[in-house]
C-alpha cells in the first residue's frame, strides 16, 4: 500500500461502483409522468434492494471483528461510541450508493404526476431516513441475536440472518418495481390497500407523496408509520441494546474449551459422494476432494455464504415475476422457458465467486499436489454448485409453477434451457480459472462480476425467446434436436480444452 495512491474519500473509493449505481438509476425514466407515490415505491425498493445488500454482507465483520480487541479493548473507548462510530461509516457509506442510484429519480420526480421542485428535497430527507432504517434493522436483529442465543450460536446466526436478510432484500427489490410496473403506474393510495401499509418501501414512499405529491391522509399515515418504525429500531438498536455490543464484543474475543462431539458415523456429505449418482461423477480422487471442499465452505463459511446466496436471489425473483404477468395469458410460456434458461446463470455465478476465499494462501498446496493442471479442482467445485446450489433451485421452481398454476402440456418448454446447462456450467472453467479459492477476495471485483451476470441474463433471456417462438411457430422439437445436438459437440470440446490446461509457473 502506497499513501500517494490511496483513496481520500468513499467518493473516490467506490467511484467505478458508483457510476454503475447511477446508471442503473437511469430506469426511472421509465416513470415518467406517473404519479409521486409510484415513482417514490420504486426508487425506494431498489434503494432499500441495494442499501440491505450491503449492509447485510458488511455488518457482521465490521461489527463483530475479532482482531481489532487487541488495539481498542484496553482504551477507553465507550461501547456506545465504537458502536456509533461503526455505524456511521455504515450509513456514509449507505448514503454515497443510495445518492448515486436516486440521482435521476430526483429529476423523474419534478416532472411526474403532481410532482415539483419540492420532490427532490423530499426524497433525499426520506433516502436518508430510510438508510438509518435499513442500518438499524440489521444492527437491531445481530444484537437480538447476540442477547437470545449466546455467544457461542452468534457467528452461525449472524451469517443466516445476513444471508435471508441479503435474499429478502433483494427479492423485495425486484418485485416491488415490478409490480409497480404490471399495475402501470395506477398504484394509487388508499386505506383499502391494507398490503400497502405492510411494505417499508411504501412507508417512505408516502413521505414524499405527502410533502411534494397528493399530500392525502393516506400519505401522511404511512409517513409517520416510517417515521416511528425507524425512531423505534435506532432507540432499540443503538440505545437499549448498546451494553449487550460491549457484552458480546468481549465475548467473541473470549477463548472457549473445546467440546468434543460425538459423531456417529460419517458426515452426510461423505455418504452422498459414495452413493450413485454422485459416485458416477466423482470417480476422480482429486475431484472428489475438490467437491468435498466446495461443499463445505458453502455450507458452513459465512464469507463464501454471503457471497454466493444473496446472488442467487435474481434467479428466483425473474422468473416468478414473468411468471405472474403471463399467467392470464396461458401460463406463462416465457416464464417457464426462462426459469430453466436461469439455471445456466447458478454455475455461472457460483463457479465465479467461490475463487475468492479469505485463505486463499492455502491455495499453493495444488501446486504441490501431484497434478498436470487445475481440471480436476473446477470439475470438483463445478460439481458441487451444480448439486447444492443448481438443483435446490429447480426444486424451488417446480414449487414456483405449482403455485401459479403452470401447466403440464407446457414443462417442455424448460428443455432448452436444461440442455444448454453443462455447456453454461463449464465456462468459467475455460482456461482453468474456476480453481477454487485461489484468489484472495480484494481481487473480487464488483462490477466486472455485475457485467458478466448481466451478458450471462441477456443470453438466458435470448434462448428463452428463441424457445417459445418455436413452441408458438411449431417447430420446437427441432429446435430441441439441434440444439442438443450443438450443445454435445461444444461440451466435449471444451472439455478437451479444460483438461489439456497445465499449471502457469509460478516464478
Amino acid at each position: 500500500m502506497r499513501k500517494e495512491s490511496a483513496p481520500k474519500s468513499v467518493g473516490s473509493k467506490l467511484a467505478l461502483t458508483l457510476g454503475m449505481y447511477a446508471l442503473a438509476g437511469m430506469m426511472a425514466v421509465v416513470f415518467l409522468g406517473q404519479p409521486v407515490f409510484a415513482l417514490s415505491v420504486y426508487l425506494h425498493a431498489l434503494t432499500l434492494s441495494f442499501l440491505g445488500m450491503f449492509v447485510a454482507a458488511s455488518a457482521g465483520e465490521v461489527l463483530f471483528n475479532k482482531e481489532e480487541a487487541d488495539i481498542l479493548m484496553h482504551r477507553p473507548v465507550t461501547a456506545r461510541a465504537l458502536l456509533w462510530s461503526k455505524i456511521g461509516v455504515l450509513v456514509q457509506v449507505s448514503l454515497w450508493l443510495a445518492g448515486a442510484f436516486n440521482l435521476a429519480g430526483l429529476l423523474m420526480g419534478i416532472f411526474a404526476k403532481g410532482g415539483g421542485w419540492l420532490f427532490p428535497v423530499a426524497h433525499v430527507i426520506s433516502t436518508g431516513v430510510e438508510a438509518l432504517f435499513c442500518t438499524g434493522s440489521v444492527v437491531l436483529v445481530y444484537q437480538l441475536c447476540l442477547r437470545w442465543f449466546g455467544r457461542e450460536r452468534l457467528e452461525g446466526l449472524m451469517t443466516t440472518a445476513q444471508v435471508l436478510m441479503a435474499v429478502g432484500a433483494v427479492l423485495a427489490g425486484q418485485l416491488v418495481p415490478q409490480l409497480v410496473l404490471r399495475m402501470k403506474g395506477n398504484l394509487v393510495l388508499s386505506t383499502e390497500a391494507w398490503w400497502v401499509w405492510l411494505l417499508p418501501p411504501a412507508w417512505f414512499a408516502g413521505f414524499d407523496d405527502a410533502l411534494a405529491g397528493t399530500g392525502a391522509g393516506v400519505a401522511w399515515g404511512l409517513a409517520g408509520i416510517g417515521l416511528l418504525v425507524t425512531a423505534g429500531v435506532l432507540w432499540m438498536a443503538f440505545g437499549k441494546l448498546a451494553r449487550n455490543y460491549e457484552a458480546g464484543v468481549q465475548m467473541l474475543n473470549e477463548v472457549t474449551g473445546t467440546r468434543k462431539a460425538r459423531r456417529s458415523g460419517r458426515r452426510w456429505i461423505h455418504v452422498m459422494v459414495n452413493q450413485p449418482p454422485l459416485r458416477w461423477f466423482l470417480r476422480d480422487s482429486v475431484t472428489r476432494a475438490s467437491f468435498l471442499l466446495a461443499a463445505a465452505y458453502l455450507v458452513r463459511d459465512r464469507d463464501v455464504k454471503l457471497r454466493i446466496y444473496p446472488s442467487l436471489a435474481p434467479m428466483l425473483a425473474m422468473p416468478f415475476i414473468f411468471l405472474m404477468q403471463n399467467h392470464d395469458r396461458g401460463g406463462g410460456l416465457f416464464g417457464i422457458a426462462l426459469a430453466a434458461s436461469y439455471l445456466g446463470i447458478i454455475p455461472l455465478v457460483g463457479l465465479n465467486l467461490l475463487q475468492y476465499s479469505q485463505q486463499w494462501q492455502a491455495s499453493d498446496i495444488f501446486r504441490a499436489a501431484p497434478m498436470s493442471g487445475p481440471a480436476p479442482l473446477c470439475h470438483g467445485a463445478r460439481h458441487a454448485v451444480l448439486w447444492l446450489l443448481t438443483l435446490p433451485v429447480m426444486g424451488v421452481y417446480g414449487v414456483m409453477f405449482l403455485v401459479t398454476g403452470v401447466k403440464i402440456s407446457d414443462l417442455p418448454l424448460l428443455l432448452p434451457g436444461v440442455i444448454a446447462l453443462p455447456v453454461f456450467a463449464l465456462l468459467p472453467c475455460l482456461g482453468g480459472r474456476a480453481v477454487p479459492f485461489s484468489l484472495p477476495t480484494e481481487e473480487a471485483k464488483s462490477a466486472g462480476r455485475g457485467l458478466y451476470i448481466v451478458a450471462g441474463m441477456l443470453v438466458s433471456m435470448a434462448l428463452s425467446g428463441l424457445g417459445t417462438w418455436a413452441w408458438s411457430a411449431g417447430f420446437f422439437w427441432w429446435l430441441v434436436w439441434v440444439e442438443t445436438i450443438v450443445s454435445v459437440l461444444v461440451y466435449g470440446l471444451m472439455r478437451a480444452r479444460i483438461n489439456s490446461v497445465r499449471w502457469e509457473s509460478a516464478e
